[in-house]
């Protein structure tokens, strides 16, 4: 047989029997006084066990330590470490779906941040008041990503505490005018009265437990400096006023 025949006969491409012989996997035939290869019926059989491995899963290295057993008794191995290995993504797609699922049955849908948690989500529904204040939506975009990089008990705590705060009687209505005093210095130079006045009411609101120890007294942490980066000279001042009025318990 040719190489085209052989590819036919097992429903495989040439260039996938060329890739085994490179491989090792498939032994090299005779060769015609033509130069062209002739296969026989031992190749056809080889290539079509190959055929049947790949399509199980199994990796070309894999393939190859099967077919180095003539007795076939690493078959049983890797094929069973294959299908433990099945198992473990089996459970895994089914927790994906899962989490696919409650995003998508997140009552109001999917937000402008997501995908994000249905305890995040409903944070955010409960804040669309605040849709038209550009602060607010920076706010929403690093809360998407603290969820993302936090461990999930950080997570859990962190939406219990911001749920705590908008819920509070009258937490919306401050929410609200914290805000609207926070645009009102994307223009405004640090120095402006402004400044503690807003950071004062900002760390009215703020639960102490959401701002760490010595927080804002660490100019050299990369993180911190591409934060305060994001914001206007006087947002950013705000920012870290609050933090450490509020680190070191100067309620108003």
């Amino acid at each position: 047989m040719r190489i085209g025949e052989l590819a036919a006969a097992v429903g495989v491409s040439t260039r996938a029997v060329r890739h085994y012989h490179q491989l090792g996997l498939l032994p090299e035939p005779e060769r015609l006084g033509n130069g062209y290869r002739d296969y026989r019926l031992r190749h056809a059989v080889v290539l079509a066990r190959i055929r049947r491995l790949t399509e199980l899963g199994l990796g070309l290295t894999e393939v190859r330590d099967v077919l180095a057993d003539e007795a076939g008794k690493d078959l049983v191995e890797v094929l069973t470490e294959l299908d433990e290995d099945l198992a473990r993504q089996e459970t895994a797609i089914r927790e994906r779906r899962a989490r696919l699922r409650a995003l998508l049955e997140t009552e109001g849908g999917l937000t402008a941040e997501g995908p994000v948690s249905p305890a995040l989500a409903a944070l955010f529904r409960d804040t669309a008041h605040l849709s038209d204040s550009p602060m607010a939506a920076k706010d929403r975009e690093m809360l998407a990503l603290i969820e993302t990089a936090a461990p999930p008990e950080e997570r859990e705590r962190l939406m219990g505490l911001l749920g705590a705060m908008v819920g509070a009687p009258g937490g919306a209505e401050r929410a609200r005018a914290v805000y609207a005093s926070l645009d009102a210095l994307a223009e405004a130079r640090p120095d402006d009265p402004r400044v503690e006045e807003t950071a004062r009411a900002l760390a009215a609101c703020v639960p102490a437990e959401l701002v760490a120890e010595g927080a804002g007294a660490a100019p050299d942490d990369s993180f911190l400096r591409a934060f305060y980066a994001d914001f206007p000279p006087a947002q950013a001042e705000v920012i870290r006023r609050m933090l450490r009025m509020v680190a070191e318990g100067r309620r108003p």
